[in-house]
């Protein structure tokens, strides 16, 4: 799409357009699985107290598994819209460089040394997990001038990962605790609960909201580090807050459904061919596309060998790799 054509359409139409195709495919997700449904029976499942199989289905495994979902997405979606602008890095993503990893080595450790960690424990270690696997990316990217560029950034990551990756399952082998981290990092919504829900969905909340906030300053920055400061920005803070931003959301994310890649990557350039690059409008767009691309992949892994279940990460890396080498291709230009 051409910025002509960007301009000719008013952000809201676009959208508008955004939600309808979110509320559409919600209503597939809730519809078809292994027990496939009517729209009527998603209708009483959620606005009335009638009973059945179907319907207990829905309500109870069906409902919260794709609130999880939409939750993940939008988490990531925007975590790697904002890590993108804020280093300029067209190759950004939560899961390529180490939060992803480093909250699943926290969580590993955490079920090996506190077995009786509750959510809110659990949580809390993922978004300590995802500050270090993100300091040592960047700490290793600092150590020469030049550094956070984005080869040598995703090369750190990629190295960093895949360190943190063996410290997961290391301690998940040495203290026999493998089944209850891979339920964690296999990176899908099996399982998930309200009681998980209660506790992760309002930091996501609090992680959109403030980047949301701050997606004025966030345009600014995405442009040079140089104009911003020259625009009175306090750039160090900024970028502060917008880290804590990026640890909330993808420490919750992996506490919710383990780890997820591309998501961050994929949405946030499509979603810049959409609306531009003004990141008051990339935000929001990215929550609701990132929601609606967890809810289909979802759904994909759900049915497509029904009644056994496809890892949502498998769906979404088989979507997300032939992604990855295009933008690596353009120059991080694909799509914009």
């Amino acid at each position: 799409m051409t910025n002509e054509n960007q301009r000719f359409i008013p952000f809201i139409f676009k959208l508008i357009i955004g939600i309808a195709a979110f509320i559409s495919m919600f209503i597939i997700s809730m519809v078809f699985g292994a027990a496939d449904a009517t729209i009527k029976d998603v209708w009483l499942a959620l606005t009335s107290n009638a009973t059945g199989d179907k319907i207990s289905i829905i309500r109870e495994i069906r409902f919260p598994r794709e609130v999880s979902a939409i939750f993940v997405g939008a988490a990531l979606a925007v975590s790697g819209a904002i890590m993108q602008g804020m280093t300029r890095n067209p190759l950004a993503d939560p899961g390529l460089l180490g939060l992803t990893a480093g909250a699943n080595a926290a969580l590993a450790i955490t079920l090996a040394f506190i077995p009786s960690a509750n959510n809110l424990g659990i949580m809390s270690a993922c978004f300590i997990g995802s500050a270090a696997g993100a300091i040592m990316v960047f700490g290793i990217g600092a150590m020469k001038k030049g550094g956070f560029s984005p080869l040598r950034i995703v090369l750190a990551g990629a190295a960093v990962s895949a360190f943190l990756f063996a410290v997961s399952q290391g301690v998940g082998i040495y203290f026999k605790v493998s089944k209850d981290v891979s339920m964690w990092t296999a990176g899908g919504n099996i399982g998930t609960s309200w009681s998980q829900l209660q506790v992760i969905v309002p930091f996501i909340l609090i992680g959109i909201l403030i980047s949301l906030i701050f997606s004025r300053q966030l345009t600014i920055l995405s442009l040079s580090e140089e104009v911003a400061v020259g625009l009175g920005q306090k750039t160090t803070q900024i970028k502060a807050i917008l880290f804590v931003v990026i640890i909330l959301l993808a420490g919750a994310s992996v506490a919710l459904v383990g780890n997820m890649v591309f998501i961050g990557l994929m949405v946030p350039h499509m979603v810049r061919a959409i609306v531009g690059t003004d990141y008051r409008f990339i935000l929001p767009m990215s929550a609701i596309l990132g929601a609606t691309f967890m809810l289909l992949a979802d759904t994909i892994g759900r049915t497509i060998n029904s009644p056994y279940e496809t890892p949502v990460i498998a769906v979404v890396a088989m979507i997300g790799l032939p992604f990855f080498l295009l933008i690596v291709r353009k120059g991080g230009k694909a799509f914009s």
